[in-house]
């Protein structure tokens, strides 16, 4: 969750002050009890901001927590010059809150502040109401969790193992775009160190993960060709590896390329970027590690700003196929989607129930384990970012998966290609929409509706917000 700094900005008349001064901590105590509630880390001043200097001193004492939002509470007539003074003083993504009270004129004291920072060019959010009302916490939440996408990037590492995939320009952007626009920098990092160092990976450390994998899972499909024991081990030992280069690099977020040299002379990373990007892995409970097939940048990007906003683990996929006489999007994977979607579980047991391990395909003749679910039903927020003319957009979808009943769910799934995960979406979008403009053949998907959150990222980071069907 995010870390949300609350100041207030009052009267700067003495003789007005100490007659509001309560009132405006008193509205900021709500604030701060409602943002809690919700999971959310919230910091205060020791005073409000009724002066020049209390400006200054309040935001920086503030800004020295490095929060992901700074939320300047105006719930009286408050002079605009001390919100343009504090707002000078902090970095990141800004919003100002006025409460609805007639007796107070806040909103005046916000639309003046509001006003100032917009001649100025500070980007910021805004939000009015009670804070106790569903409909203003939701939106505060939303701009919570949009400074944690937004903020959380600047500082961060990605680490790109291997470099672009199969000729695709949508995967790749320069480093220092990525530094000068998002503060990530990026590790590169060559694929052999996952083959150099599998060696030394101790054997009781990966046939214990075997065994958990194959009491598990419904089944694993062992066929003595394309998926042994051996190979499912080899698999495992390149997951460890990578738990290695995140820990020694700290990187915040990954990609591994593997097409074409480790898919067709080592083994797939299937089993590595599954269980990254889950909740769990054999050793118990950890954090989601976003980890982007065919070391994707800008979908690595897109996840992990759908991670921060959510809080979940986000799917990786491809746009692999439209069927018109269902309304039903096709998005594979080739080999693996979080085993957190087959049943979206905080009991990976019930999870892992619903996948199976099968062998690779023809593309992949090194061989290894696909990992093979269908992902559960529910309300989902789709997107990508993408770049229009070299210009970062962040394009937007909201739908849902689908639960089918078997037989079709099966037909589907043999229409493309069995051995692989798939998510029955359904988009509020036409068909002639999507595939006429969509930026990429890879999407990302979370539970729930966050096209709020999502609208607010691109406006803290200058992004153009790019919606489909409604949200256009």
């Amino acid at each position: 969750m995010a870390i949300v700094a609350v100041m207030t900005v009052s009267d700067g008349r003495d003789y007005v002050h100490r007659d509001i001064e309560f009132f405006g901590l008193d509205v900021q105590r709500r604030i701060v009890s409602q943002l809690e509630q919700l999971g959310h880390t919230v910091v205060t001043a020791s005073s409000d901001i009724h002066s020049n200097e209390s400006a200054v001193r309040v935001s920086r004492e503030l800004a020295a927590q490095h929060p992901d939002l700074t939320l300047v509470n105006v719930p009286v007539w408050a002079f605009p010059h001390f919100t343009m003074l504090a707002a000078r003083q902090t970095t990141g993504p800004l919003a100002l809150f006025s409460n609805v009270d007639p007796k107070y004129p806040g909103m005046v004291g916000m639309l003046a502040a509001g006003g100032g920072l917009d001649q100025v060019g500070r980007v910021h959010a805004r939000a009015w109401g009670s804070v106790e009302d569903p409909t203003v916490l939701r939106r505060l939440d939303a701009l919570a969790r949009a400074g944690a996408g937004a903020n959380q990037l600047n500082g961060s590492t990605f680490g790109r193992v291997g470099g672009r995939p199969m000729g695709m320009y949508t995967a790749v952007s320069s480093a220092e775009t990525w530094i000068s626009k998002f503060g990530v920098d990026v590790e590169e990092i060559d694929q052999y160190e996952l083959v150099r160092r599998s060696a030394t990976i101790p054997d009781a450390d990966v046939s214990a993960a075997r065994r958990w994998l194959e009491e598990r899972v419904a089944k694993v499909h062992y066929d003595g060709v394309r998926l042994t024991p051996e190979l499912l081990e080899r698999q495992i030992r390149v997951y460890y590896v990578m738990r290695r280069l995140i820990d020694e690099w700290s990187l915040d977020f990954c990609g591994i390329k593997a097409q074409p040299e480790l898919t067709a002379h080592w083994c797939t990373t299937d089993i590595a970027e599954a269980f990254l990007n889950d909740p769990y892995d054999w050793d118990g409970p950890k954090e989601p590690i976003v980890c982007a097939t065919e070391s994707d940048m800008d979908a690595a990007l897109t996840m992990q700003i759908l991670k921060h906003v959510s809080g979940t683990p986000v799917l990786f996929a491809d746009v692999r196929h439209y069927h018109a006489d269902l309304d039903i999007w096709d998005l594979c994977n080739s080999g693996q989607h979080a085993t957190w979607f087959a049943a979206r579980s905080a009991d990976p047991d019930v999870n892992l129930a619903r996948v199976e391990l099968c062998p690779e395909i023809f593309y992949f003749p090194a061989g290894g384990a696909s990992v093979v679910h269908i992902a559960a039903p529910g309300e989902m927020t789709f997107a990508r970012l993408t770049r229009l003319d070299g210009r970062y957009r962040l394009q937007v979808l909201h739908g849902g998966f689908e639960e089918l009943d078997p037989a079709t769910t099966d037909r589907l799934a043999a229409a493309s290609t069995p051995e692989w995960p798939h998510a029955f979406a359904r988009l509020d979008a036409s068909v002639d929409e999507v595939l006429g403009r969509f930026g990429s053949n890879h999407i990302h998907a979370v539970p729930g509706n966050r096209v709020d959150e999502l609208r607010a990222v691109c406006r803290f980071l200058d992004l153009d917000f790019d919606g489909f069907g409604p949200l256009a």
